[in-house]
Protein backbone atom coordinates (compact mmCIF):
# COMPACT_ATOMS: atom_id res chain seq x y z
CA UNK A 1 0.00 0.00 0.00
CA UNK A 2 1.69 3.49 -1.29
CA UNK A 3 1.04 5.78 2.11
CA UNK A 4 3.07 8.42 1.62
CA UNK A 5 3.87 10.01 -1.82
CA UNK A 6 7.32 10.95 -2.99
CA UNK A 7 5.86 14.06 -3.75
CA UNK A 8 4.36 14.83 -0.31
CA UNK A 9 6.94 14.47 1.70
CA UNK A 10 8.98 16.74 -0.68
CA UNK A 11 6.15 19.50 0.14
CA UNK A 12 6.29 18.44 3.81
CA UNK A 13 9.57 19.38 4.38
CA UNK A 14 8.87 22.52 2.53
CA UNK A 15 5.78 22.99 4.85
CA UNK A 16 8.29 22.80 8.23
CA UNK A 17 9.54 26.41 7.13
CA UNK A 18 5.89 28.32 7.33
CA UNK A 19 4.11 26.33 9.79
CA UNK A 20 4.54 28.88 12.34
CA UNK A 21 3.72 31.40 10.18
CA UNK A 22 0.93 29.91 9.80
CA UNK A 23 -0.32 29.07 13.34
CA UNK A 24 0.34 33.34 14.06
CA UNK A 25 -2.19 34.13 11.37
CA UNK A 26 -4.54 31.32 12.56
CA UNK A 27 -4.14 32.95 15.59
CA UNK A 28 -5.37 36.40 14.38
CA UNK A 29 -8.23 35.19 12.01
CA UNK A 30 -9.66 33.10 15.15
CA UNK A 31 -9.42 36.39 17.71
CA UNK A 32 -11.01 38.13 15.02
CA UNK A 33 -14.31 35.66 14.95
CA UNK A 34 -15.09 36.39 18.78
CA UNK A 35 -16.58 39.05 19.96
CA UNK A 36 -19.33 40.51 22.56
CA UNK A 37 -22.61 39.33 22.56
CA UNK A 38 -25.07 40.48 19.79
CA UNK A 39 -27.15 43.98 20.83
CA UNK A 40 -29.71 44.35 18.12
CA UNK A 41 -32.32 46.65 18.64
CA UNK A 42 -33.98 45.30 15.48
CA UNK A 43 -34.37 41.49 13.79
CA UNK A 44 -35.11 42.27 10.19
CA UNK A 45 -36.37 39.27 7.82
CA UNK A 46 -35.76 39.38 4.08
CA UNK A 47 -37.46 36.50 2.30
CA UNK A 48 -40.38 35.23 0.74
CA UNK A 49 -44.05 34.16 1.04
CA UNK A 50 -42.74 31.42 3.78
CA UNK A 51 -41.90 33.59 5.93
CA UNK A 52 -44.16 36.62 5.06
CA UNK A 53 -47.04 38.15 7.31
CA UNK A 54 -50.54 37.20 6.32
CA UNK A 55 -54.01 37.73 7.73
CA UNK A 56 -55.11 34.22 7.09
CA UNK A 57 -54.48 31.09 10.18
CA UNK A 58 -54.72 28.55 6.97
CA UNK A 59 -51.90 30.10 5.27
CA UNK A 60 -48.97 31.91 7.37
CA UNK A 61 -45.18 32.52 7.07
CA UNK A 62 -42.55 31.79 10.10
CA UNK A 63 -41.68 35.64 10.75
CA UNK A 64 -45.34 36.14 12.03
CA UNK A 65 -44.68 33.74 14.64
CA UNK A 66 -40.84 34.60 15.31
CA UNK A 67 -41.72 37.84 17.89
CA UNK A 68 -43.72 35.68 20.50
CA UNK A 69 -40.07 34.17 20.96
CA UNK A 70 -38.73 37.41 22.18
CA UNK A 71 -39.14 39.84 24.68
CA UNK A 72 -39.64 43.77 24.30
CA UNK A 73 -35.42 44.14 24.30
CA UNK A 74 -35.85 43.72 20.65
CA UNK A 75 -38.20 44.66 17.52
CA UNK A 76 -38.94 42.06 15.14
CA UNK A 77 -39.53 43.37 11.73
CA UNK A 78 -40.94 41.14 9.10
CA UNK A 79 -40.37 42.45 5.79
CA UNK A 80 -40.31 39.30 3.82
CA UNK A 81 -42.67 39.45 0.80
CA UNK A 82 -44.74 36.61 -0.86
CA UNK A 83 -43.71 35.89 -4.80
CA UNK A 84 -39.98 37.34 -4.60
CA UNK A 85 -36.63 36.15 -5.26
CA UNK A 86 -33.45 37.72 -4.74
CA UNK A 87 -33.58 39.27 -7.81
CA UNK A 88 -36.91 40.53 -7.46
CA UNK A 89 -37.04 41.59 -3.77
CA UNK A 90 -34.14 43.92 -5.18
CA UNK A 91 -35.60 45.17 -8.15
CA UNK A 92 -38.72 46.16 -6.51
CA UNK A 93 -37.13 48.47 -3.92
CA UNK A 94 -37.92 46.21 -1.35
CA UNK A 95 -34.30 45.48 -0.19
CA UNK A 96 -33.55 49.49 -0.49
CA UNK A 97 -36.46 49.95 2.07
CA UNK A 98 -35.43 47.83 4.41
CA UNK A 99 -31.80 48.92 4.40
CA UNK A 100 -32.83 52.31 5.11
CA UNK A 101 -34.01 51.58 8.29
CA UNK A 102 -31.19 49.44 9.62
CA UNK A 103 -29.34 50.33 12.31
CA UNK A 104 -25.40 49.27 13.37
CA UNK A 105 -25.93 45.70 15.66
CA UNK A 106 -28.99 45.00 14.20
CA UNK A 107 -29.70 41.68 12.38
CA UNK A 108 -31.08 40.75 8.75
CA UNK A 109 -32.21 37.05 8.36
CA UNK A 110 -31.80 36.72 4.42
CA UNK A 111 -33.54 33.18 3.39
CA UNK A 112 -34.58 33.20 -0.28
CA UNK A 113 -34.35 30.12 -3.34
CA UNK A 114 -38.15 28.74 -3.89
CA UNK A 115 -38.92 31.71 -6.16
CA UNK A 116 -35.15 31.57 -7.60
CA UNK A 117 -36.05 28.82 -9.90
CA UNK A 118 -39.23 30.34 -11.56
CA UNK A 119 -38.05 31.34 -15.42
CA UNK A 120 -36.01 34.27 -15.68
CA UNK A 121 -37.95 35.98 -18.34
CA UNK A 122 -41.89 35.32 -18.83
CA UNK A 123 -45.14 37.97 -18.36
CA UNK A 124 -46.24 36.49 -15.25
CA UNK A 125 -43.90 37.38 -12.81
CA UNK A 126 -39.97 37.03 -14.42
CA UNK A 127 -38.31 36.55 -10.95
CA UNK A 128 -35.67 34.03 -11.54
CA UNK A 129 -32.02 34.13 -11.02
CA UNK A 130 -29.49 31.88 -12.83
CA UNK A 131 -28.72 28.97 -10.82
CA UNK A 132 -25.43 28.53 -8.13
CA UNK A 133 -23.03 31.71 -6.93
CA UNK A 134 -21.00 32.82 -9.98
CA UNK A 135 -20.81 35.70 -11.95
CA UNK A 136 -22.78 35.22 -14.78
CA UNK A 137 -25.33 37.26 -16.19
CA UNK A 138 -27.67 37.10 -19.23
CA UNK A 139 -29.54 40.63 -20.47
CA UNK A 140 -33.04 40.19 -20.96
CA UNK A 141 -35.95 42.47 -22.10
CA UNK A 142 -38.08 41.81 -19.52
CA UNK A 143 -41.43 40.72 -21.17
CA UNK A 144 -42.74 41.89 -17.57
CA UNK A 145 -41.54 45.31 -17.20
CA UNK A 146 -41.10 46.20 -20.68
CA UNK A 147 -37.25 47.06 -19.54
CA UNK A 148 -33.88 45.88 -20.58
CA UNK A 149 -32.61 43.98 -17.46
CA UNK A 150 -29.07 41.96 -16.71
CA UNK A 151 -30.34 39.38 -14.40
CA UNK A 152 -27.22 37.48 -12.20
CA UNK A 153 -26.77 34.62 -10.28
CA UNK A 154 -28.62 33.46 -6.91
CA UNK A 155 -25.04 34.32 -5.11
CA UNK A 156 -24.60 37.54 -7.10
CA UNK A 157 -27.78 39.02 -5.03
CA UNK A 158 -27.01 37.04 -1.58
CA UNK A 159 -23.40 38.40 -1.96
CA UNK A 160 -25.04 42.25 -2.20
CA UNK A 161 -27.54 41.97 0.48
CA UNK A 162 -25.19 40.89 3.10
CA UNK A 163 -21.99 43.48 1.60
CA UNK A 164 -24.84 46.04 2.30
CA UNK A 165 -25.86 44.86 5.82
CA UNK A 166 -22.01 44.40 6.96
CA UNK A 167 -21.88 48.13 5.84
CA UNK A 168 -24.31 49.37 8.22
CA UNK A 169 -22.36 47.66 10.41
CA UNK A 170 -25.32 45.22 11.09
CA UNK A 171 -25.16 40.91 11.17
CA UNK A 172 -26.32 38.97 8.14
CA UNK A 173 -27.49 35.68 8.89
CA UNK A 174 -28.05 33.27 5.77
CA UNK A 175 -30.83 30.99 6.25
CA UNK A 176 -31.58 27.50 3.76
CA UNK A 177 -35.61 26.80 2.71
CA UNK A 178 -38.56 26.10 5.24
CA UNK A 179 -39.53 22.49 4.01
CA UNK A 180 -42.10 21.64 1.30
CA UNK A 181 -44.42 18.29 2.18
CA UNK A 182 -43.47 16.26 -0.44
CA UNK A 183 -42.79 12.63 0.44
CA UNK A 184 -40.73 10.02 -0.99
CA UNK A 185 -41.91 7.32 1.02
CA UNK A 186 -41.43 7.84 4.60
CA UNK A 187 -38.55 10.97 3.72
CA UNK A 188 -39.47 13.97 3.26
CA UNK A 189 -38.45 16.26 1.18
CA UNK A 190 -35.16 18.37 2.30
CA UNK A 191 -34.76 21.79 0.57
CA UNK A 192 -35.55 22.82 -3.51
CA UNK A 193 -32.83 22.00 -6.01
CA UNK A 194 -29.12 22.96 -4.50
CA UNK A 195 -30.49 26.45 -2.48
CA UNK A 196 -29.48 25.38 0.81
CA UNK A 197 -26.09 24.41 -0.07
CA UNK A 198 -25.72 27.59 -2.00
CA UNK A 199 -26.05 28.93 1.26
CA UNK A 200 -23.89 27.25 2.72
CA UNK A 201 -21.35 27.89 0.40
CA UNK A 202 -21.83 31.72 0.64
CA UNK A 203 -22.07 31.77 4.35
CA UNK A 204 -18.48 30.92 4.18
CA UNK A 205 -17.32 32.85 1.71
CA UNK A 206 -18.73 35.68 3.54
CA UNK A 207 -17.78 34.73 6.79
CA UNK A 208 -21.43 35.24 8.02
CA UNK A 209 -23.77 32.49 10.24
CA UNK A 210 -25.53 30.02 8.64
CA UNK A 211 -28.54 28.33 9.98
CA UNK A 212 -29.65 25.25 8.42
CA UNK A 213 -33.71 25.50 9.02
CA UNK A 214 -34.14 22.76 6.26
CA UNK A 215 -32.87 19.87 7.97
CA UNK A 216 -34.15 20.71 10.93
CA UNK A 217 -37.70 20.98 10.23
CA UNK A 218 -37.43 17.97 8.38
CA UNK A 219 -36.09 15.94 11.55
CA UNK A 220 -39.24 16.79 13.24
CA UNK A 221 -41.91 16.50 10.53
CA UNK A 222 -40.39 12.84 9.93
CA UNK A 223 -41.11 12.05 13.25
CA UNK A 224 -44.24 13.66 12.85
CA UNK A 225 -45.24 11.46 9.63
CA UNK A 226 -47.04 11.96 7.04
CA UNK A 227 -50.98 12.80 7.94
CA UNK A 228 -49.56 15.23 10.94
CA UNK A 229 -47.52 17.01 8.37
CA UNK A 230 -50.37 17.39 5.86
CA UNK A 231 -52.39 18.54 8.64
CA UNK A 232 -49.38 21.88 8.61
CA UNK A 233 -49.79 22.47 4.71
CA UNK A 234 -53.83 23.08 4.44
CA UNK A 235 -53.26 25.12 1.42
CA UNK A 236 -50.40 23.55 -0.61
CA UNK A 237 -47.33 21.89 -0.39
CA UNK A 238 -44.98 24.62 0.05
CA UNK A 239 -47.10 27.07 2.30
CA UNK A 240 -47.88 25.87 6.39
CA UNK A 241 -51.06 27.38 8.47
CA UNK A 242 -49.84 28.58 11.91
CA UNK A 243 -48.67 25.64 13.58
CA UNK A 244 -46.53 24.70 10.71
CA UNK A 245 -45.15 28.60 10.90
CA UNK A 246 -44.45 28.38 14.39
CA UNK A 247 -42.75 25.40 14.37
CA UNK A 248 -40.84 26.70 11.61
CA UNK A 249 -40.08 30.28 13.89
CA UNK A 250 -39.37 27.95 16.60
CA UNK A 251 -36.34 26.12 14.60
CA UNK A 252 -35.20 29.41 13.66
CA UNK A 253 -35.29 30.84 17.11
CA UNK A 254 -32.89 27.35 18.76
CA UNK A 255 -30.47 27.99 15.91
CA UNK A 256 -29.84 31.35 16.47
CA UNK A 257 -29.05 30.79 20.19
CA UNK A 258 -26.24 28.65 18.47
CA UNK A 259 -24.89 31.95 17.10
CA UNK A 260 -21.32 32.57 17.75
CA UNK A 261 -21.86 35.41 19.31
CA UNK A 262 -24.90 35.34 20.11
CA UNK A 263 -27.68 36.64 21.68
CA UNK A 264 -28.71 37.04 25.37
CA UNK A 265 -30.78 35.52 27.17
CA UNK A 266 -33.01 38.52 28.39
CA UNK A 267 -33.49 39.29 24.57
CA UNK A 268 -35.95 36.21 24.80
CA UNK A 269 -39.39 35.42 25.81
CA UNK A 270 -40.48 32.86 28.31
CA UNK A 271 -41.49 30.97 24.94
CA UNK A 272 -38.09 31.96 23.73
CA UNK A 273 -36.45 30.68 26.70
CA UNK A 274 -38.05 27.72 26.76
CA UNK A 275 -36.79 26.65 23.25
CA UNK A 276 -33.73 24.06 23.86
CA UNK A 277 -30.83 25.90 21.97
CA UNK A 278 -29.05 24.08 18.82
CA UNK A 279 -25.82 25.44 20.41
CA UNK A 280 -23.57 24.31 16.99
CA UNK A 281 -24.62 26.67 14.31
CA UNK A 282 -21.63 28.47 14.90
CA UNK A 283 -19.70 25.85 13.46
CA UNK A 284 -21.58 25.18 9.95
CA UNK A 285 -21.52 21.86 9.48
CA UNK A 286 -21.90 20.83 6.00
CA UNK A 287 -24.71 19.59 3.85
CA UNK A 288 -24.93 17.85 0.92
CA UNK A 289 -23.88 19.58 -2.54
CA UNK A 290 -26.51 17.35 -4.58
CA UNK A 291 -29.34 15.53 -2.75
CA UNK A 292 -29.82 12.86 -5.25
CA UNK A 293 -25.96 11.68 -5.25
CA UNK A 294 -24.70 8.76 -3.31
CA UNK A 295 -22.36 10.36 -0.01
CA UNK A 296 -19.63 9.59 2.30
CA UNK A 297 -21.23 11.36 5.64
CA UNK A 298 -18.07 11.60 8.49
CA UNK A 299 -19.17 11.56 11.78
CA UNK A 300 -16.33 11.40 15.04
CA UNK A 301 -14.45 14.45 17.15
CA UNK A 302 -11.91 17.20 16.57
CA UNK A 303 -9.28 14.87 15.19
CA UNK A 304 -11.97 14.64 12.36
CA UNK A 305 -12.89 18.16 11.71
CA UNK A 306 -11.41 20.81 14.14
CA UNK A 307 -13.34 23.39 15.71
CA UNK A 308 -14.80 25.93 13.34
CA UNK A 309 -13.67 23.73 10.00
CA UNK A 310 -11.43 26.67 8.67
CA UNK A 311 -7.80 26.17 10.45
CA UNK A 312 -8.11 28.08 13.72
CA UNK A 313 -4.86 27.98 15.71
CA UNK A 314 -3.69 25.94 12.63
CA UNK A 315 -5.95 23.09 13.49
CA UNK A 316 -7.45 20.85 10.88
CA UNK A 317 -9.22 17.31 10.86
CA UNK A 318 -8.53 15.04 8.17
CA UNK A 319 -12.31 14.64 7.37
CA UNK A 320 -12.15 18.19 5.54
CA UNK A 321 -9.20 16.59 2.54
CA UNK A 322 -10.81 13.08 1.71
CA UNK A 323 -12.59 15.33 -1.41
CA UNK A 324 -9.31 15.82 -2.63
CA UNK A 325 -7.65 12.75 -2.45
CA UNK A 326 -10.41 11.42 -4.07
CA UNK A 327 -10.67 13.67 -7.18
CA UNK A 328 -13.67 15.64 -6.20
CA UNK A 329 -15.50 12.17 -7.55
CA UNK A 330 -19.64 13.17 -8.35
CA UNK A 331 -20.13 12.35 -4.45
CA UNK A 332 -21.64 14.48 -1.54
CA UNK A 333 -18.65 14.38 1.08
CA UNK A 334 -20.24 15.63 3.86
CA UNK A 335 -17.85 15.92 7.25
CA UNK A 336 -20.26 16.08 10.21
CA UNK A 337 -17.60 15.32 13.10
CA UNK A 338 -18.02 17.65 16.01
CA UNK A 339 -14.92 18.44 18.32
CA UNK A 340 -14.91 18.22 21.64
CA UNK A 341 -17.67 14.79 21.65
CA UNK A 342 -17.11 11.56 22.79
CA UNK A 343 -19.38 8.59 21.24
CA UNK A 344 -22.05 9.17 23.96
CA UNK A 345 -22.03 13.21 23.27
CA UNK A 346 -22.41 13.08 19.43
CA UNK A 347 -25.75 10.83 20.19
CA UNK A 348 -27.26 12.37 23.19
CA UNK A 349 -26.90 16.48 21.49
CA UNK A 350 -28.54 14.89 18.40
CA UNK A 351 -25.67 15.48 15.98
CA UNK A 352 -25.75 11.40 15.07
CA UNK A 353 -29.30 11.65 14.23
CA UNK A 354 -29.30 14.69 12.25
CA UNK A 355 -26.53 13.21 10.47
CA UNK A 356 -28.22 9.66 9.76
CA UNK A 357 -31.65 11.41 8.96
CA UNK A 358 -29.49 12.94 6.12
CA UNK A 359 -28.35 9.91 4.80
CA UNK A 360 -30.05 7.53 1.70
CA UNK A 361 -29.87 4.08 1.41
CA UNK A 362 -26.25 2.79 -0.54
CA UNK A 363 -24.61 6.10 1.37
CA UNK A 364 -21.31 5.43 3.49
CA UNK A 365 -20.65 6.79 6.90
CA UNK A 366 -16.88 6.52 8.04
CA UNK A 367 -17.24 6.62 12.23
CA UNK A 368 -14.39 7.11 15.08
CA UNK A 369 -14.63 8.02 18.14
CA UNK A 370 -12.22 7.32 21.57
CA UNK A 371 -10.35 10.77 22.23
CA UNK A 372 -12.95 11.73 24.26
CA UNK A 373 -14.75 9.13 25.12
CA UNK A 374 -11.82 8.74 28.03
CA UNK A 375 -13.58 11.56 30.13
CA UNK A 376 -15.44 11.73 32.79
CA UNK A 377 -18.75 10.06 32.95
CA UNK A 378 -20.17 12.75 35.02
CA UNK A 379 -19.11 16.58 35.90
CA UNK A 380 -20.22 19.77 35.06
CA UNK A 381 -17.96 20.67 32.42
CA UNK A 382 -18.61 18.16 29.48
CA UNK A 383 -19.97 15.06 31.00
CA UNK A 384 -18.90 13.21 27.95
CA UNK A 385 -17.23 10.08 29.25
CA UNK A 386 -18.21 5.97 28.39
CA UNK A 387 -17.83 3.29 30.11
CA UNK A 388 -14.51 1.22 29.20
CA UNK A 389 -14.96 -1.33 27.20
CA UNK A 390 -17.50 -2.98 24.63
CA UNK A 391 -19.51 -4.85 26.77
CA UNK A 392 -23.19 -3.97 27.97
CA UNK A 393 -22.74 -2.32 31.50
CA UNK A 394 -24.44 0.30 32.15
CA UNK A 395 -24.91 3.10 34.99
CA UNK A 396 -27.61 6.18 35.27
CA UNK A 397 -26.92 9.17 36.22
CA UNK A 398 -28.37 12.81 37.40
CA UNK A 399 -25.88 14.18 34.80
CA UNK A 400 -24.42 17.54 36.11
CA UNK A 401 -23.63 19.09 33.03
CA UNK A 402 -27.62 18.91 32.01
CA UNK A 403 -29.49 18.67 34.93
CA UNK A 404 -31.00 15.52 32.96
CA UNK A 405 -31.36 11.52 34.42
CA UNK A 406 -29.11 9.63 31.87
CA UNK A 407 -27.90 5.87 31.36
CA UNK A 408 -24.65 5.90 30.43
CA UNK A 409 -23.13 2.99 28.19
CA UNK A 410 -20.07 1.54 27.07
CA UNK A 411 -17.92 2.52 23.96
CA UNK A 412 -18.66 -0.13 21.98
CA UNK A 413 -22.10 0.15 23.05
CA UNK A 414 -22.47 3.43 21.28
CA UNK A 415 -20.69 2.51 17.65
CA UNK A 416 -22.87 -0.81 17.57
CA UNK A 417 -26.50 1.49 17.88
CA UNK A 418 -24.82 3.85 15.06
CA UNK A 419 -23.94 0.98 13.55
CA UNK A 420 -27.31 -1.01 13.53
CA UNK A 421 -29.18 2.31 12.97
CA UNK A 422 -27.24 2.77 9.88
CA UNK A 423 -27.62 -0.57 8.47
CA UNK A 424 -31.54 0.24 9.16
CA UNK A 425 -31.60 2.84 6.62
CA UNK A 426 -29.20 1.07 4.12
CA UNK A 427 -26.15 2.94 5.04
CA UNK A 428 -22.98 1.25 4.98
CA UNK A 429 -21.00 2.16 8.54
CA UNK A 430 -17.03 2.25 8.41
CA UNK A 431 -15.20 1.99 11.97
CA UNK A 432 -12.16 4.15 12.24
CA UNK A 433 -9.79 3.51 15.11
CA UNK A 434 -8.87 7.17 16.70
CA UNK A 435 -5.96 8.27 15.11
CA UNK A 436 -2.87 8.19 17.87
CA UNK A 437 -1.30 11.20 19.38
CA UNK A 438 2.12 12.54 19.28
CA UNK A 439 3.18 10.14 21.95
CA UNK A 440 6.89 8.42 21.22
CA UNK A 441 8.96 5.50 22.84
CA UNK A 442 11.50 3.49 21.86
CA UNK A 443 13.99 6.55 22.99
CA UNK A 444 12.08 8.56 19.91
CA UNK A 445 11.96 5.77 17.48
CA UNK A 446 8.43 4.70 17.45
CA UNK A 447 5.15 6.33 18.18
CA UNK A 448 3.45 5.19 21.15
CA UNK A 449 0.29 2.28 20.45
CA UNK A 450 -2.55 2.50 22.60
CA UNK A 451 -3.05 -1.54 23.75
CA UNK A 452 -6.26 -2.99 25.88
CA UNK A 453 -7.61 0.64 24.87
CA UNK A 454 -10.30 2.49 21.95
CA UNK A 455 -8.56 1.29 18.89
CA UNK A 456 -8.61 -2.31 19.57
CA UNK A 457 -11.94 -2.29 20.80
CA UNK A 458 -13.37 -0.40 17.92
CA UNK A 459 -11.84 -3.40 16.16
CA UNK A 460 -13.54 -5.69 18.26
CA UNK A 461 -16.86 -4.27 17.32
CA UNK A 462 -16.35 -3.75 13.85
CA UNK A 463 -15.43 -7.61 13.66
CA UNK A 464 -18.28 -8.59 15.31
CA UNK A 465 -20.36 -6.57 13.19
CA UNK A 466 -18.64 -7.66 10.37
CA UNK A 467 -18.60 -4.18 9.25
CA UNK A 468 -15.47 -2.70 7.22
CA UNK A 469 -12.67 -1.52 9.49
CA UNK A 470 -10.07 1.48 8.93
CA UNK A 471 -7.39 1.08 11.34
CA UNK A 472 -5.88 4.23 11.48
CA UNK A 473 -4.27 3.91 14.70
CA UNK A 474 -2.04 1.71 13.27
CA UNK A 475 -1.23 3.15 9.82
CA UNK A 476 -0.80 6.79 10.85
CA UNK A 477 1.59 5.42 13.41
CA UNK A 478 3.56 3.07 10.98
CA UNK A 479 3.84 6.85 8.45
CA UNK A 480 5.06 9.04 11.56
CA UNK A 481 7.43 6.00 12.48
CA UNK A 482 9.15 6.48 9.12
CA UNK A 483 9.11 9.79 9.62
CA UNK A 484 10.90 10.69 12.53
CA UNK A 485 9.91 13.20 14.92
CA UNK A 486 11.41 16.54 13.62
CA UNK A 487 9.00 15.79 10.51
CA UNK A 488 6.37 14.90 12.45
CA UNK A 489 6.11 17.95 14.41
CA UNK A 490 5.09 19.53 11.28
CA UNK A 491 2.36 17.76 11.76
CA UNK A 492 0.53 19.00 14.31
CA UNK A 493 -0.68 22.17 15.43
CA UNK A 494 -0.33 21.15 19.46
CA UNK A 495 1.12 19.04 22.22
CA UNK A 496 -0.13 15.69 20.68
CA UNK A 497 -3.18 15.86 19.47
CA UNK A 498 -4.71 17.91 16.81
CA UNK A 499 -2.82 17.70 13.21
CA UNK A 500 -1.69 21.06 10.93
CA UNK A 501 -3.00 21.41 7.67
CA UNK A 502 0.11 19.20 6.34
CA UNK A 503 -0.81 16.29 8.86
CA UNK A 504 -4.71 15.95 8.47
CA UNK A 505 -4.39 15.92 4.89
CA UNK A 506 -1.56 13.05 5.31
CA UNK A 507 -4.10 11.14 7.33
CA UNK A 508 -6.78 12.00 5.20
CA UNK A 509 -4.46 9.99 2.13
CA UNK A 510 -4.68 7.17 4.25
CA UNK A 511 -8.17 7.33 4.32
CA UNK A 512 -8.71 7.90 0.89
CA UNK A 513 -6.44 4.78 0.16
CA UNK A 514 -8.72 2.62 1.93
CA UNK A 515 -12.03 4.52 1.13
CA UNK A 516 -11.43 4.63 -3.01
CA UNK A 517 -12.21 1.04 -3.87
CA UNK A 518 -15.39 1.14 -1.79
CA UNK A 519 -16.23 3.87 -3.91
CA UNK A 520 -14.53 2.69 -6.91
CA UNK A 521 -12.62 5.64 -8.15
CA UNK A 522 -8.48 6.12 -7.28
CA UNK A 523 -6.66 8.31 -4.94
CA UNK A 524 -5.16 11.19 -7.05
CA UNK A 525 -1.81 13.05 -6.35
CA UNK A 526 -3.67 16.10 -5.83
CA UNK A 527 -2.58 17.60 -2.36
CA UNK A 528 1.25 17.02 -2.42
CA UNK A 529 2.14 19.85 -4.43
CA UNK A 530 -0.57 22.12 -2.91
CA UNK A 531 1.24 21.65 0.36
CA UNK A 532 3.69 23.70 -0.26
CA UNK A 533 2.28 26.75 -1.08
CA UNK A 534 0.99 26.60 2.44
CA UNK A 535 1.55 30.15 4.51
Amino acid sequence: MKWLSHKFCYALRTFVHCVCVFVLISSVAAQAKDGDALAPATIFIAGDSTAATYNNAEHQGWGAMFGQFFSDKVNIDNRARGGRSTRTFISEGLWDELMADVQENDIVIIQFGHNDASPINDERRARGTIGGISDDFVDIDNQLTGKQERVFSFGYYIRKMVSDVKARGAKPVLMSLTVRNIWQGHRIERGSGQYGYWMYQLAWELDTPYIDLTNAVADELELLGKDATASLYPKDHTHYNDAGAELHARHVVAALKGVRPGLDESYFSAQGKAVEAYDWSFVRLPVKVVKARKSVFMVGDSTVRNGWGDGRDGQWGWGDFIADWLGNPPLNIVNRAVGGLSSRTFVTQGHWSRALNMMNPGDIVLIQFGHNDAGALNDDSRARGTIKGIGYEQVVIDNLLTGKTETVHSYGWYLRKMIGEARARGVIPVICTPVPRKVWEDNGLRIARATGSYPQWATQVARQAQVPLIDLHQYVASVYDSLGQEQVDALFADARTHTSLAGAKLTAEIVAQQLAPMLGVAVVDSLAEDIQGVK
